[in-house]
């Protein structure tokens, strides 16, 4: 198939990405959303950048460099996607640049948040300034005098610095008869790193008056250059390319993923940010310096780093410019003071984040940690808390002799450092730590918890589409599964046997893993209902994914349509799947929700001849998370459960506020209730089902007698 035939047939994954990205940065334009949520989202989509630039970008350089005639599922070369990129970039960029300077920075000073110039300051002010110059700034900073690239200090990850040129004698230089170049410009570069605030607040009459770091910086310049002329001083940012790898082969994975964290930090430089108003000499000295190309450097009308605009959004007070709030409600299932093995022992739960709370799934690991009767406790570790109450659970359970497991992911991106930590402390306390799988890295969200009971051994298990991490958890839209149904544990175990043993896992009943049967799972699932529309049967197809750019699936899913299978997708983000296309797709349709909440749930529905197969998943619908992760595909066999987790499914397919239509040109249209529709906006709904739960169940337990009851369990 040529290029030109796979164009018309899927999308570029990275500036499918980038629409995503839109879509949040609409959010930051919409006057409807709250002020202060409006400065958040702009900060989301300053960081989202950021790492597309540092993963994806800096994956391209490279792919461009070394294999230049590669073209990726919609026929495109890398050298092709870096331009369209940069196109696609330098308008969003300008978006939100006009979003901060004409819209949101205006309506915070009329709100009494202001951002304070040098010549909008008052003496007090100034003076307030001073003393943090004093006594943190310029403890913290150290200015380094440049040349050229080869003592440029080193800038990791996505770091911010002030440029200032100078004229005047350095430090030690002494003038030659003849020679003026003591005389002449130079140029000391001065890196502000993370520990350094950089939204400074000042004392004012009323309100919340604030100066940006490098204002501050720049107005006491001359006291860090005394005898010398501060010419300019140019506020920049450079992103390095993060797309390192580590070398699995390494005889130590902690050495080669330390040393991987190292390489990280002098990578190539993929983009430089520098202030609009910077004279050509410093712009040319900073490219010479970091060694980037002009196409790579992108002028700024205003401060660099929006995703620094964090702090600013969550400001204390001002309540009227930020949503209302909406703490997780307790889930009817899991009440104060039950045992929570005897609860899932009656029955498999589901809890639906961040709407109900969190806490029972942290409960549940504490509650093994504490528990004589358990005996033994596995879990996988992608991304976690950086305080988190689980691991320090994990830890005081292989203390108290408990037999403990932990799939600790080193390879989980930016947080490879975090998870090593981890895996340093579980390991002194007796864990037994394994650093994932080689060549895969171990995707899976699973707590197996194996406790000896009257009638012998049985296994409890969580499974989630999240991470164990309690800080997401509150902030991303995901579902737990609690179950100690017997085939599901056998399965878990031989899950972790064989990822901890390295041996192949024996034949499994109702978990799916990739990348062992996952993809052919989904296949043979799609099948089915092909096979059922062709018989002149109802036949559908509903799922919600955070991506979907598998070839495989892709090329499925649209033979299916063409067998008649009605297909509903939720895709957050990328998307190179075509919906609506004549002879093609007509009967799939795409949606996306861009909301308060972070969308994240992995969610698969197949009508299957009327049996109805519901699961949800850690895995998305991408090649890496099939043929190169570890993954798992969870049947919810309960059937309570799985139609709460159909009616989480339904809800998002049906949001017509928040959520965005996706046509076969690859534009997104927002949804609006029209006519006799009734605006649906999914995680209201899904957070008003919360509440009305939980208001119920305190409503019934406020008038019934419960009886304290003997254990019948013996220690």
């Amino acid at each position: 198939m040529s290029s030109n035939d796979t164009s018309k047939l899927y999308f570029n994954r990275e500036l499918s990405w980038l629409e995503f990205n839109q879509r949040v940065l609409d959010q930051a334009i919409d006057a409807e959303t709250p002020l202060l949520e409006r400065v958040k989202f702009l900060a989301i989509t300053g960081s989202n950048l950021d790492e597309f630039f540092m993963v994806r970008v800096g994956g391209l350089m490279i792919q461009a460099r070394q294999q230049p005639n590669t073209v990726d599922i919609a026929g495109m070369s890398a050298a092709e996607q870096l331009q369209a990129i940069r196109d696609r970039v330098n308008q969003m960029v300008d978006e939100q640049y006009r979003c901060l300077n004409e819209q949101l920075l205006p309506q915070l000073a009329n709100h009494g948040i202001r951002r304070l110039t040098r010549d909008e300051i008052s003496v007090s002010q100034q003076e307030h300034l001073q003393r943090v110059f004093d006594e943190e700034i310029v403890s913290v900073v150290s200015p380094i005098a440049v040349s050229g690239a080869e003592d440029f200090p080193s800038m990791i990850g996505a770091t911010l610095g002030l440029c200032v040129r100078l004229r005047g004698r350095a430090l030690g230089s002494d003038r030659v008869e003849g020679n003026e170049s003591a005389d002449e410009s130079r140029f000391v570069v001065v890196p502000m790193r993370r520990g350094l605030q950089r939204i400074l607040t000042v004392p004012s009459d009323e309100g919340v008056h604030f100066v940006i770091v490098e204002d501050a910086l720049a107005m006491f310049a001359d006291q860090l250059f005394p005898d010398q002329e501060v010419l300019e001083t140019v506020a920049f940012r450079t992103i390095r390319n993060g797309d390192v790898t580590v070398d699995e082969d390494a005889a130590d994975l902690m050495i080669g993923m330390q040393a991987m964290l190292d390489q990280r930090q002098t990578s190539d430089c993929v983009w430089l940010e520098i202030d609009a108003e910077s004279s050509q000499e410093t712009q040319s000295f900073l490219q010479q310096c970091v060694e980037v190309d002009a196409e790579n450097v992108h002028r700024i009308p205003g401060p660099p780093d929006l995703a620094a605009l964090f702090p600013l959004a969550t400001v204390s007070g001002f309540r009227e410019l930020k949503y209302e709030p909406w703490p997780p409600h307790a889930s009817p299932d899991f009440r104060p003071g039950e045992n929570i093995f005897e609860v899932i022992a009656q029955d498999d739960r589901v809890l639906f984040h961040p709407y109900q709370q969190y806490q029972p799934v942290v409960d549940f690991v504490v509650a093994a940690a504490a528990d004589p009767q358990v005996i033994a406790i596995k879990q996988t570790l992608y991304r976690t808390s950086r305080d988190s109450e689980m691991v320090n659970a994990l830890r005081q359970a292989a203390e108290s002799g408990k037999h403990v497991t932990v799939v600790v992911e080193l390879k989980a991106r930016f947080d490879e450092k975090r998870n090593i930590d981890w895996a340093r402390k579980l390991e002194e306390a007796g864990v037994d730590v394994i650093y994932g799988v080689r060549g895969l890295k171990t995707h899976a969200k699973i707590c197996l918890v194996v406790r000896r009971e009257s009638h012998g051994i049985r296994r409890y298990m969580h499974f989630g589409t999240g991470n164990y991490n309690e800080s997401t958890a509150q902030l991303y839209c995901d579902i737990s599964l609690f179950t100690c149904n017997p085939e599901l544990g056998n399965d878990a175990v031989k899950l972790f046997n064989a990822v901890t043993g390295m041996s192949v896992p024996r034949p499994m009943t109702q978990l799916i893993a990739a990348p062992l049967d996952l993809r052919n799972k989904i296949s043979e699932m799609i099948d089915v209902e092909i096979a059922t529309a062709e018989s002149g049967r109802p036949a559908m197809i509903r799922a919600k994914v955070n991506s979907l750019l598998d070839q495989q699936i892709i090329d499925h899913l649209y033979q299916a349509s063409q067998a008649g299978v009605q297909i509903e997708l939720n895709v957050r983000g990328i998307c190179c799947l075509k919906p609506g296309v004549p002879g093609l797709s007509e009967n799939i349709r795409v949606t996306s929700i861009v909301d308060r909440l972070l969308e994240h749930a992995r969610v698969f529905y197949f009508l299957h001849g009327g049996d109805h197969r519901t699961f949800i998943a850690s895995a998305d619908w991408m090649t890496r998370n099939l043929d190169r992760r570890v993954e798992l595909l969870v049947p919810v066999l309960d059937p309570e459960c799985a139609r709460q987790v159909q009616n989480v499914l339904v809800s998002c397919l049906q949001d017509n506020v928040n959520a965005w239509q996706l046509d076969g040109d690859g534009q997104y249209d927002r949804l609006h209730a029209t006519g006799a529709q009734i605006p649906h906006r999914s995680q209201v709904d899904l957070y008003t089902r919360a509440c009305e739960l939980d208001e119920a169940a305190t409503q019934a337990s406020r008038s019934t007698f419960r009886p304290h009851r003997a254990s019948h369990e013996s220690a």
